[in-house]
């Protein structure tokens, strides 16, 4: 009886861990960052893009986003998951699930890794260089919100 208990309460806390999920209160689209410029957004200048929709400052970076996205398309991605258009539902380079203590900020972004390596990696990289890494394929980190 006490084995199946022992059991029965490992399997609860491997699907607890299993199912953590980082996630912050989403911004407004009037409170992000152009994906363009860096600039606030306006919330009527946006873009269909990944599923969602990407804000930007105004028509020319619009016009900019649409004329490159893939320029622009790790942080306009960045941008989906502080809006939270895109959760995060694994580590971003392994895809496995993310550990308590690896979180960081990337841009307005709270990003977790299923390791102290993964997250290493990211630490010691430049500000876009870290946006790259990590939002430039969302496949096995992201995925839209529900």
């Amino acid at each position: 009886m006490k084995s199946r208990v022992a059991v029965a309460i490992a399997v609860l806390c491997l699907a607890a861990v299993s199912q953590v999920v980082v996630s912050a209160a989403p911004k407004e689209p009037k409170d992000a960052k152009c994906p363009v410029s860096g600039k606030g957004c306006n919330p009527e200048a946006s873009a269909d893009f990944a599923g969602g929709k990407v804000y930007f400052c105004c028509g020319n970076c619009a016009k900019a986003f649409a004329g490159d996205s893939t320029k622009f398309a790790a942080k306009a991605h960045q941008q989906m998951v502080s809006t939270g258009q895109l959760v995060q539902k694994g580590c971003p380079f392994s895809g496995g699930p993310v550990k308590d203590g690896t979180k960081i900020a990337i841009g307005d972004a709270e990003v977790g890794f299923c390791c102290p390596n993964c997250k290493g990696k990211v630490e010691k990289a430049a500000a876009d260089e870290q946006l790259t890494m990590v939002f430039g394929n969302i496949e096995k980190g992201f995925a839209p919100a529900k």
